[in-house]
């Protein structure tokens, strides 16, 4: 294979070329209620080639493997057509590699009759508890193979084993329906979701609590986010604003998103991180080549880095960082997160209580969106805070407000790191692309939160 797609690569007139193929296997369940929605196998062999001429693109995907050089010659003809453009690449010297990962029982080995009866017991757990009226679960595995080979000389083979599993319980009673959720990843070990018994029964305890929980008055509080929450938050509300292809694009955003600016105290730092061993956002390189790496956002308070593919990288006049990541074959990679976090501080959760007469504990979250600087977060659990105590439960709330007010006004950050490797990242019609976030418990001052 390697012969043929150093051949494809030759004697075409371009400034660039890249080729990408792919060969995956993936398993899938989705389970409503009590019914098996979906189950089976695929299996997907195909690849993509990019080129550039003259600053233009051109981009052409197929499935299989034959016919290399007519795919590439296509992708030329394409780059050609399309005229005179302003994109260009950052220089990278030319990587040779094979990566592999063995995580301690890969989920592909796992017979699909043994994956199906593990979901059918976390299902009947939900749905035996008394007040459940449905339950959902969307489980996904898949084992992909990738090689990346471009017209500088680079070849790199690489194995992107990953996991997903969805939990969710949905309670009625009282007049109200009310929901709570589970989610969990990895980079495809399968030993990350077996044993999770008491933590499903738990997802069904607190999606019967919630019917009968009281709804806060709205208002600003001093509010505590646990560590999936205010990963969520580091993500979707700051990471986003990261990636410089939304960045090079608006002029709005690049005044707002001026290094050097100060986002928040001395103790903040956000961090955006490949390298980090087991995490389902990590690798050794991204989809142009280039070496995963660790990269800094915010420093010390003060915006220092964003994240870059090589184009924009040489769009903006600054370094690549690794960041050219596509969901599979059928797209061209853009800008995406890892690894997204907020480095520990110095406080402890108990500290951080202790100083708040009212306020809120909000953990895990339900949905959310965000528009520029401004957010708007569900919570999946929440919990009135009296006299730097945790109390009663609350009904499902809603965060709002202005992302770098918000990081302005954290004034605590806790020493509990813990990474959510639930989910995954949506953009561009790219989704759902592995990643994880996460951050230690932080301490907001007058977050304003929305109730009666």
């Amino acid at each position: 294979m390697r012969e043929q797609i150093t051949d494809a690569l030759k004697g075409h007139e371009s400034d660039y070329i890249e080729i990408h193929l792919e060969q995956s296997q993936s398993t899938g369940m989705v389970y409503q209620g009590n019914r098996l929605e979906e189950i089976g196998r695929t299996s997907v062999r195909g690849g993509n080639v990019r080129a550039l001429v003259r600053g233009s693109w051109g981009f052409a995907s197929f499935d299989g493997f034959a016919g290399l050089r007519e795919k590439v010659a296509l992708a030329v003809m394409e780059a050609r057509l399309a005229g005179g453009g302003d994109a260009w690449f950052s220089p990278a010297e030319p990587v040779m590699d094979k990566v592999s990962w063995s995580p301690r029982k890969y989920a592909s080995s796992v017979m699909l009759a043994s994956k199906k009866q593990l979901l059918d017991n976390y299902n009947d757990i939900i749905l035996s508890s008394p007040s459940i009226q449905s339950s959902a679960i969307n489980y996904r595995d898949v084992q992909r193979t990738t090689i990346f080979a471009n017209s500088e000389g680079s070849y790199i083979e690489q194995e992107k084993p990953d996991l997903s599993l969805r939990i969710t319980a949905i309670a009625s009673g009282a007049g109200k329906v009310r929901q709570a959720g589970l989610s969990l990843g990895s980079r495809g070990d399968f030993t990350e979701i077996e044993g999770l018994d008491d933590q499903v029964r738990n997802v069904a305890r607190r999606a019967e609590a919630l019917l009968y929980a009281p709804q806060l008055k709205g208002g600003e509080y001093t509010v505590i986010l646990d560590p999936v929450l205010a990963g969520v938050f580091t993500h979707e509300a700051f990471g986003h604003l990261s990636e410089s292809d939304f960045v090079y694009q608006n002029k709005e955003l690049r005044q707002l998103m001026a290094l050097g600016r100060r986002f928040g105290d001395k103790g903040l730092n956000i961090v955006d991180d490949a390298t980090i061993p087991e995490l389902r956002g990590s690798y050794k390189y991204d989809d142009e080549g280039t070496p995963g790496a660790r990269t800094y956002l915010i420093h010390e308070g003060i915006l220092v880095g964003r994240l870059h593919s090589r184009e924009t990288a040489s769009r903006m006049s600054e370094a690549p960082t690794g960041n050219a990541r596509a969901i599979n074959y059928l797209f061209p990679p853009i800008v995406r997160m890892t690894n997204t976090f907020i480095e520990p501080g110095g406080s402890s959760f108990a500290d951080m209580l202790s100083e708040i007469k009212e306020g809120v504990y909000v953990k895990d979250w339900y949905g959310g969106m965000t528009s520029l600087e401004m957010f708007t977060f569900s919570s999946g659990e929440a919990y009135m805070i009296r006299n730097g105590k945790v109390e009663e439960l609350l009904s499902s709330l809603v965060l709002t407000g202005n992302v770098f007010t918000t990081l302005a006004n954290i004034d605590a950050i806790g020493d509990d790191l813990e990474m959510n490797q639930g989910g995954g990242c949506g953009k561009g019609g790219q989704s759902p692309l592995p990643v994880s976030n996460g951050s230690p418990h932080i301490r907001i001052q007058h977050c304003l939160v929305g109730g009666k």
